[in-house]
């Protein structure tokens, strides 16, 4: 949660499907609600194919059998678009604090 709101905090629009989506909201995170691929839902695919997805994070373990297949898709397409992907949560906290001191702050009057 704290590293999905420093994304938040520098301007960043947030994606996830169902079950990250409503628990970010819950939390104060404007999300937008994408559909699940084992759902029959392209609309992840579709952003990220649309330009509209600068990072995917994604940390779950590769054979936990839950999803597997969507992650396997969501990964190469990120691939064939040139999206940066984050396995390691250590990794996008250093990402965090180099977009932190490049970014000037964002004022909301």
């Amino acid at each position: 949660m704290p590293l999905v709101r420093r994304f938040y905090q520098l301007g960043f629009n947030i994606e996830a499907t169902v079950g990250t989506a409503n628990f970010l909201k819950s939390n104060g995170i404007r999300t937008r609600l994408r559909g699940k691929l084992s759902d029959g839902s392209d609309e992840v695919i579709k952003s990220i194919q649309a330009g509209y997805v600068s990072y995917i994070i994604n940390t779950r373990a590769i054979l936990s059998g839950v999803h597997y297949e969507d992650g396997v898709a969501i990964r190469q397409c990120a691939v064939r678009n040139g999206v940066t992907m984050f396995t390691s949560l250590d990794t996008v906290r250093i990402l965090l604090d180099v977009l932190e001191e490049v970014i000037p702050e964002i004022s909301v009057i």
